[in-house]
């Protein structure tokens, strides 16, 4: 195992990964960092105890606390692990993670389901413009199919009968959380509301725009508010090396 890795970023949104790739390299100019990935199987029933167990079992074989940052359903499941083992966590950045961790673009998609009477394509478009907002005919089918494939792949707790809660907490590890001033899943409100929680040096930072992806169209706002965070987190410099 690699002495020198700093970070791991924590992905269990198989279907987003192209949307984490630009922060990750830019990321990568400050630190060594590997991405874990999680996908469940079609057969699986969505439980977060699975990724939790398997991340443990990577992160156990280093011998030194890391960097967790993970987006979504991703970020859930390092609030999750840092809660459980902070002795692992040298800090962890949130990404579109509200007050109430559970909550993300699937618990408002079954809400829809059950409250319009409305094809499972048409909730799908407008989810697609709540994440990301309105796009031409080409996109919006490219990203139905995104979705689609989140459904299926992610282990978000929620179903159309039973919406997950998980209630904030502090975290015995240094913590920013970040969202997007257009978020429609999780919005500023919902972000601030991890106010009470915070410690002495935790932060919370809103972006301009960007909606539930803002890490993927305001890259460089994000990377910098990041490496600045994990700068003032970390007592020696860290290093730079390949993306493992």
């Amino acid at each position: 195992m690699s002495q020198s890795l700093n970070t791991v970023w924590i992905s269990a949104n198989q279907a987003f990964q192209r949307f984490h790739r630009p922060l990750i390299r830019y990321l990568h100019q400050h630190t060594e960092i590997a991405h874990w990935k999680y996908a469940q199987s079609a057969d699986e029933a969505s439980s977060l105890d699975v990724p939790l167990t398997l991340l443990h079992d990577y992160l156990k074989q280093h011998h030194h606390p890391l960097h967790l940052i993970g987006h979504s359903t991703g970020g859930l499941v390092a609030f999750l692990y840092a809660q459980r083992y902070p002795q692992k966590v040298k800090s962890l950045t949130l990404l579109g993670v509200g007050g109430v961790p559970a909550v993300d673009w699937q618990s408002h998609y079954y809400a829809l389901q059950g409250l319009l009477p409305c094809t499972r394509k048409m909730l799908l478009t407008q989810m697609v413009w709540n994440l990301f907002g309105h796009q031409n005919c080409n996109t919006t089918k490219a990203l139905i199919e995104v979705l689609e494939k989140d459904l299926a792949t992610s282990p978000s707790p929620h179903s159309l009968f039973y919406r997950h809660r998980i209630s904030p907490t502090t975290v015995d590890v240094p913590l920013l959380v970040c969202g997007s001033n257009n978020d429609v899943v999780v919005d500023p409100s919902s972000v601030q509301q991890w106010q009470p929680y915070l410690k002495e040096r935790d932060r919370v930072w809103i972006c301009p725009s960007g909606h539930h992806f803002f890490h993927f169209y305001r890259t460089q706002e994000v990377g910098r508010q990041v490496s600045q965070f994990w700068r003032q987190s970390s007592p020696s410099p860290m290093s730079s090396s390949r993306i493992s």
